[in-house]
Order: C-alpha cells, then sequence, then structure tokens
C-alpha cells in the first residue's frame, strides 16, 4: 500500500511538542506496518525531517503563536478573515493551491492520502475533494474553539474564538463526510464528531525509548508537573490545581516546568516555576509523584503517555486519561480537589515510609503499540488494494 500522509508539519527527527511526537508515532506505525509513506507539509524552523527521502517540505512555517510576533497574528487574522478559513487554517496558505496540486502529483501513484488534522486538508479541501483518504483528528478542534470562546475575558476575543468554533465545524464535516474512515486519539472524540458508524480510536505512545525505571532518593520536588501552559485547555487545569489543590498540601515542594505566562500573583509559596527545562525526563524523575490535572480537552494527553511508559506515579483527574483504557497500578483516580489532595498525601506518605512506587512502564508502552498497529491497520481497510494485503512487519 502506498499513501500520502498530509500534515501541517512533517515528523521531524527531534520531536518535542506534543503534535510533533504523534505524528512521528503515526508514520512510524504506518511505516511498520509495511506501507510506502510520503509525507507533504511544512517543516518547523530548526528542525530535520525525520524521513527527508519521502518528505515534500512545503516551506518553513512556525504555527506557534506563542513563537510569532503581533505582527505575524495580525496577518494570519487578516488573511483569515479575507479568505473566510479558520485561523489555523489561514496559516497553511504559506503555499498555493497550485503548488499544493504538484507536490501532490509528484506523489502518485498512491492507494489514498492520510488527512492528518485539519489544518493542512483544511487549507486544500477543494483539492482533496477527489481522493480517497482516512482523516486522524487529533482533537476536535471545534469544541475546543467554542469552549475558548467561553472563557474568553473579553468581548472581542470570544467573537474570534466563535468565529474560529463555527467555521472549524464546517471544516471537520466535510473532512469527515470525505473519508472512507476517521481515526480518533480518544473514544469520546468518535461522538463529538458525529462519526461512530465510520471511525475508531487510535491508542499512541510517545517516541521515548521505553526503559526500567529505579526508584530514586535523589528528589527534589514531592510534586512536578510540565506542560505548554500556552495552550488554554492545559492552563485550565493548571489553574484548578493552584487554586483547588496545593493550598491543601502546603508542606509539600511542587515545581510547574514549561513555559508560562501570566503566573498568578496568589501562586501558593510552595510552588516553584521553573520555566523551560533542558530535559523534561530529567525532571520528572526528580519528582516524587506527577499530578495528571488536565479538566477540559480533547484527544490525548501526551503527559500521561510519557508519565505511564516511564513508570511513574500519578494522581490523575478523568479528562487526564482521554486515550487510555487500561491503567497502570500506580495511577489513583480523582476529579475532586479534596480527593485529588487526599490521593497525593496518601502517595507520598507511603513514598516516605519507604515503599516502592516507580514501576517498568514497559508493558504498557509495548501494549498501547500492539494497539496501535491494530488500529490502524483496521482503519486503513477501505484504502487496502484488493490484491494486497497489510503485513505487519
Amino acid at each position: 500500500m502506498k499513501l500520502v500522509f498530509l500534515t501541517s508539519l512533517v515528523p521531524v527527527q527531534k520531536p518535542k511538542s506534543g503534535y510533533d511526537i504523534a505524528n512521528r508515532v503515526v508514520v512510524d506505525g504506518l511505516r511498520a506496518l509495511g506501507i510506502q509513506v510520503r509525507i507533504i507539509g511544512y517543516l518547523t524552523p530548526g528542525q530535520a525531517p525525520a524521513y527527508p527521502d519521502e518528505t515534500i517540505v512545503l516551506d518553513e512555517l512556525e504555527v506557534t503563536n506563542s513563537k510569532v510576533g503581533k505582527l505575524q497574528k495580525l496577518k494570519w487574522l487578516w488573511l483569515a478573515l479575507s479568505t473566510g478559513t479558520p485561523v489555523s487554517v489561514a496559516k497553511m496558505l504559506q503555499t498555493s493551491p497550485e503548488d499544493f496540486r504538484s507536490a501532490l502529483e509528484e506523489c502518485r501513484p498512491f492507494d489514498g492520502v492520510f488527512l492528518n488534522s485539519v489544518q493542512l486538508p483544511g487549507a486544500f479541501l477543494g483539492q482533496l475533494s477527489e481522493e480517497n483518504s482516512v482523516f486522524l483528528a487529533h482533537n476536535v478542534e471545534s469544541e475546543t474553539a467554542y469552549k475558548n470562546a467561553m472563557n474568553a475575558t473579553n468581548v472581542l476575543s470570544a467573537l474570534l474564538f466563535k468565529r474560529e468554533a463555527k467555521l472549524l465545524k464546517g471544516v471537520e464535516d466535510q473532512l469527515c463526510r470525505q473519508a472512507q474512515h476517521v481515526f480518533t486519539l480518544a473514544n469520546s472524540d468518535r461522538q463529538g464528531l458525529g462519526v461512530e458508524d465510520k471511525s475508531s480510536y487510535l491508542p499512541l505512545v510517545t517516541t521515548f525509548e521505553p526503559r526500567s525505571q529505579t526508584e530514586t532518593k535523589d528528589y527534589q520536588y514531592d510534586l512536578g508537573m510540565i506542560g505548554s501552559w500556552s495552550w488554554a485547555a492545559n492552563r485550565s487545569g493548571l489553574d484548578w490545581f493552584l487554586a483547588e489543590i496545593a493550598p491543601e498540601i502546603p508542606d509539600m515542594k511542587i515545581a510547574v516546568a514549561g513555559n508560562i505566562s501570566n503566573i498568578p500573583s496568589d501562586a501558593p509559596k510552595n510552588v516553584e516555576f521553573l520555566g523551560r527545562v533542558e530535559d523534561a525526563q530529567d525532571f520528572v524523575n526528580s519528582c516524587k509523584i506527577i499530578p495528571l490535572i488536565s479538566r477540559e480537552g480533547t484527544g490525548v494527553q501526551l503527559k500521561t503517555l510519557e508519565t505511564f511508559e516511564m513508570g511513574l506515579p500519578t494522581v490523575a483527574t478523568e479528562s487526564s486519561l482521554r486515550g487510555i483504557d487500561q491503567l497502570p497500578p500506580n495511577c489513583v483516580v480523582a476529579d475532586e480537589p479534596g480527593e485529588f489532595a487526599a490521593a497525593l498525601k496518601d502517595l507520598i506518605k507511603r513514598a516516605e515510609n519507604g515503599e516502592t512506587l516507580v514501576i517498568d512502564g514497559q508493558d504498557f508502552h509495548q501494549e498501547q503499540r500492539k494497539k496501535l498497529l491494530t488500529y490502524l491497520e483496521f482503519g486503513l481497510k477501505p484504502l487496502q488494494p484488493s490484491s494486497k494485503e497489510l503485513q505487519p512487519s
């Protein structure tokens, strides 16, 4: 089978963001099934394609809002308004329809197109309408935009997010209609997209090498959290933790890693904000317990997968566990602030009493990867040439 993997950002050699990790994992999964994959998309500045010989780079493009200036954001907004597209889709219009079509034609012959998230496919719906395709929805983007509108702090932001939600809903609906199969990263997103009849949820792993963890006594912090706090859904969980839980555990030393703006002036004194850290694995290994604090959002939480693959003990909200159907034994689930704080206290006490809470995360990783390949193969059957069978390698 030959597929074109169409994605806003091409898989890179050193993935860092959750989106980059998911891209790399999915393409690696396709290749593990023996599928020939050609990749089309933009390249993040400073990165190198994971598979340069199979990749057509449309251009270099920085798409992260927090990494560009106000002028670039205004240009994106103007382009979105003038073209009637969502802002996240308008970012992809750096390439003309003619050049996009030329890149697609360069990949022929192929059996179908793997539409990876809404952004790049949404920018070139017309050029893709006649192609056999499957669609991977990383999130229910329209739902996220709608929630951002509800949580907006001013009228203009609310109006822009409502516009984004309405337009993204149209793009998602069209991509789902065109696709022979729809993948989601959380089972609940299938209902959110209205595609239960032709969809499946796709378990993910991370690009970390799974390794057996050994208990260490050289902890710097009792609790540690790391994430992209500029993402509204992530920030909502952090604000909830700081306001509702941290005050209940004043004796615990808590660290928050990752770039963050507008640190609350009333943040508890036992919370230290570290900013970007050099090595995420070293950071989380320096913490006794990893709270997983998501309160909203769609898709899967990559930080949850990383925590489980590293075998680290955690207290997690239900929202943090979307896209995961089998929990490790050292994960405690709690949604209410009081229960969450009590669970943290219990785990810390057990750790201080000498109980080993860290486990081997390789079993979780291997089971997730097995499911990933199985569900990928299932969802690709509508594109499968009648004369061939997919053979996992």
